[in-house]
């Protein structure tokens, strides 16, 4: 039978099957839910064939079996290590700081209200007694330190000085004050300025060197004898060149002349000692000596050979804070402004006298040259040379 044509005399055309979507499979489009109506399942439209996912691929820079490259060891440059060993010095210095800060003994010396008006610069009360506290009978005898309880007894000031730091670009003072001068004492008439120590402490001596010389004391530092001589020896002896043959008849001590580093008990005696050929003005020359060592202590202290040597900074640190008195008011920034100031006397860049005396007993003032020289120093003005008494 022939094929039946459509009413218009057209050929039938062949329908595209319609896509039905199957229940439960993928989403692919070659997936069987839109696989063409009246074809068998496991047939697909012509075409290439789906790009199946493969297996995972390691990350970049690491090896197919999964293990982790070695890890490179940072180098330390120069800045790093040099930033490093500086935060370790600064970490050290604030620890000194506070020990310090919290260590030092500390009195009540400028507490009283009745003190002269302000003037220029700074002045430092520091004073060297023969306080023996923390000295056994055997260290006593071998530093020399003579009768507790001589001079009717109680402390008594073998050094009294005034160190004036400036505000201006004039030379710091370190200025003696002989220990037999004859001075008023409030409360108790006129006697020797160290009696003013033995009498009232602290307090009544920085009083009485304030009316006697009309200047404002800011700051007040003691050392007793044995601090003194366990400082020297923290930092291994204190050079000194030794003019004469010293010998002090009172105490026995002897130094020989020439260069030499004096220990503690040798240094207690070149400062202590009036009594000997070595030193005939007698006080004058003491204090003399006094300034002079002082000069090359400060020196020794601060030196690179003291503070980058533990076993001479260490002994140091341990010993300054029993060896040390300061006013309460004081603190250590106080104490460094001090050293600083005072490192030219060996130098010459710190002016060294003593008050101007009538005589070689240096009891009594010379009322002009005194006042030329305290003057000078409240206005922070250099000092005449007819008021420098060496």
């Amino acid at each position: 039978m022939p094929p039946q044509r459509p009413p218009s005399g057209r050929p039938r055309q062949h329908q595209p099957a319609q896509m039905m979507p199957l229940p439960g499979r993928g989403s692919s489009p070659y997936d069987e839910r839109t696989r063409p109506m009246g074809t068998r399942g496991d047939e697909r439209p012509a075409g290439p064939p789906p790009r199946r996912p493969g297996p995972p691929q390691p990350p970049l820079g690491r090896p197919a079996d999964g293990a982790r490259p070695p890890r490179r060891r940072k180098r330390w440059g120069f800045g790093k290590v040099l930033l490093t060993l500086l935060t370790v010095f600064v970490v050290f210095l604030a620890g000194v700081w506070v020990y310090l800060e919290f260590s030092i003994n500390r009195v009540d010396a400028l507490g009283y209200s009745d003190h002269p008006a302000a003037a220029e610069g700074t002045n430092w009360l520091i004073v060297g007694s023969d306080s023996r506290d923390g000295l056994t009978p055997e260290e006593q005898e071998k530093l020399v330190t003579g009768d507790s309880k001589a001079a009717g007894g109680g402390r008594r000031t073998d050094t009294i000085m005034i160190a004036h730091v400036p505000d201006n670009s004039t030379k710091p003072t370190l200025l003696s004050l002989p220990r037999d001068s004859q001075v008023k004492i409030p409360g108790h008439g006129t006697n020797k300025i160290n009696a003013a120590f033995s009498i009232g402490g602290p307090a009544l001596l920085a009083q009485t060197v304030e009316g006697a010389t009309g200047l404002r004391i800011d700051h007040y530092a003691e050392i007793g004898f044995g601090g003194f001589a366990k400082i020297v020896d923290a930092i291994g002896g204190v050079h000194m060149c030794v003019d004469k043959p010293m010998e002090d008849t009172l105490t026995g001590i002897k130094i020989e002349p020439g260069c030499q580093d004096l220990q503690g008990p040798q240094a207690l005696g070149f400062v202590r000692m009036r009594h000997s050929a070595a030193t005939p003005r007698s006080d004058l020359d003491r204090v003399a000596n006094q300034r002079k060592f002082i000069g090359a202590l400060v020196s020794e202290i601060g030196s690179p050979g003291t503070l980058l040597n533990p076993f001479s900074l260490f002994p140091l640190l341990s010993t300054a804070p029993d060896a040390l008195t300061m006013d309460s008011g004081d603190h250590v920034h106080n104490l460094v402004g001090l050293a600083l100031a005072m490192r030219g006397i060996s130098s010459g860049g710190v002016v060294t006298t003593t008050v101007p005396v009538t005589n070689g007993s240096a009891e009594n003032w010379d009322k002009t040259k005194s006042k030329l020289l305290f003057d000078a120093l409240k206005n922070d003005t250099e000092i005449p040379d007819s008021a420098i008494l060496t």
